[in-house]
């Protein structure tokens, strides 16, 4: 079976960081773009990075210069270094995969658990 593992959230103070992963089950990333989706309460599920099979990387704007996604071919594990967080980074971060990299969830066909990150300001 396919499966992703998220990991790596928790509580932190504004200006923080967190490291978040996500490892693969049954797959190798190297055949497979992974995102990095959040979902704030009462708020839709939005795209936050990926990495293509390549290696490219991808971003939205509000986290550009402060997020790094990154991955690790030996562990089958995708990191998003999150550094200089803000209270309004706070949400329930996810990983998915799929085919081509793209920043829409609706494309993502595997997804994992989501990991809480709490940023206190």
């Amino acid at each position: 079976d396919v499966q992703l593992q998220a990991s790596g959230g928790g509580l932190v103070q504004a200006g923080g960081s967190l490291r978040l992963s996500c490892a693969a089950s049954g797959f190798s990333f190297d055949g497979y773009a992974i995102g990095w989706f959040r979902q704030a309460p009462g708020k839709e599920r939005e795209g936050v990075s990926c990495i293509s099979k390549d290696g490219t990387t991808y971003y939205v704007s509000s986290v550009r210069g402060r997020f790094t996604v990154s991955k690790d071919k030996a562990k089958n594990t995708v990191y998003l270094q999150m550094k200089s967080l803000k209270p309004e980074d706070t949400a329930v971060y996810y990983c998915a995969a799929t085919n081509m990299a793209t920043m829409r969830p609706y494309d993502y066909d595997y997804w994992g658990q989501g990991t809480l990150v709490t940023v206190s300001s």
